[in-house]
């Protein structure tokens, strides 16, 4: 069968079957085609995301890139490291050695919100692309995930201890206290990257989640594992896609949850 030989060589046909497709007239093939190309990068997408899985999730970044080409299986990738290494390099000529751990939060938010113009997106919140970091750099837009993954890269990338932490119904980061360990959850305080880096403490948690009326776990306090951020990004994914209606992406995108569960 043509389409499982087209299947198995992979990427390699796709510039084949993209020319195939601007010499040909015939909308049915056109459509064919681009199921075709979609299946190839589809299947990409589910093995780089179970690699990056199976090889421990090191990095946050990459595993958010890897959901960006869910979308934008052509984008160029290096356009987007090359953004945040960008405000990275403002914040890092601002960084002094004897900066208190409040300081820096400051410093961050000073070019990421200010100078750089970031914010939440309040007005569109369960756009999918909020989801997509290449939309988010050029938006200066996102969700509260979104935000915190580059800023959390940002700082991770500066050697200053801020990791995602995964609060229900909303998600925010934590800055960890390497020398006092006995800190309660290694957390110094909390930061809002959806609110312009808000610094806040343990009892606004404790709040947040009496309004919620959620029983405390450990796990709403502390920082939780790249594999749960992107989860997480994942999960939001799927919500956004069905107030759209889009059935065949929230089913492939089920597909991605899996592979994070086994």
């Amino acid at each position: 069968h043509v389409q499982e030989r087209l299947l198995e060589y992979g990427n390699e046909a796709i510039s084949e079957l993209e020319s195939a497709w601007e010499q040909s007239l015939d909308t049915v093939l056109h459509e064919r085609i681009e199921n075709i190309v979609h299946t190839i990068q589809f299947n990409n997408v589910k093995e780089d995301l179970n690699l990056w899985y199976q090889s421990g999730a090191f990095d946050l970044l990459q595993g958010a890139l890897i959901i960006n080409r869910y979308q934008y299986p052509d984008l160029d990738e290096q356009a987007v490291i090359f953004q945040i290494e960008e405000i990275k390099r403002e914040i890092w000529v601002g960084l002094q050695y004897e900066m208190s751990s409040i300081e820096k939060i400051k410093l961050i938010n000073h070019i990421f919100y200010n100078q750089f113009g970031f914010n939440g997106n309040t007005k569109n919140h369960h756009d999918p692309q909020n989801s997509y970091l290449n939309q988010v750099l050029e938006s200066k837009k996102g969700n509260q995930i979104s935000l915190a993954i580059i800023y959390a890269t940002l700082a991770q990338k500066l050697d200053i201890p801020v990791y995602g932490v995964n609060l229900p119904q909303h998600f925010i980061l934590g800055y960890i206290d390497e020398s006092n360990a006995e800190k309660e959850y290694g957390v110094l305080f909390y930061i809002n990257a959806f609110n312009k880096g808000a610094i806040f403490g343990k009892h606004d948690v404790d709040q947040f989640l009496r309004q919620l009326n959620l029983e405390p776990q450990p796990g709403f306090y502390s920082p939780c594992s790249n594999t749960e951020i992107i989860r997480r990004v994942i999960r939001n994914l799927i919500s956004a896609y069905e107030n759209l209606g889009a059935t065949e992406k929230v089913d492939e995108l089920k597909q991605l949850q899996d592979i994070l569960t086994v």
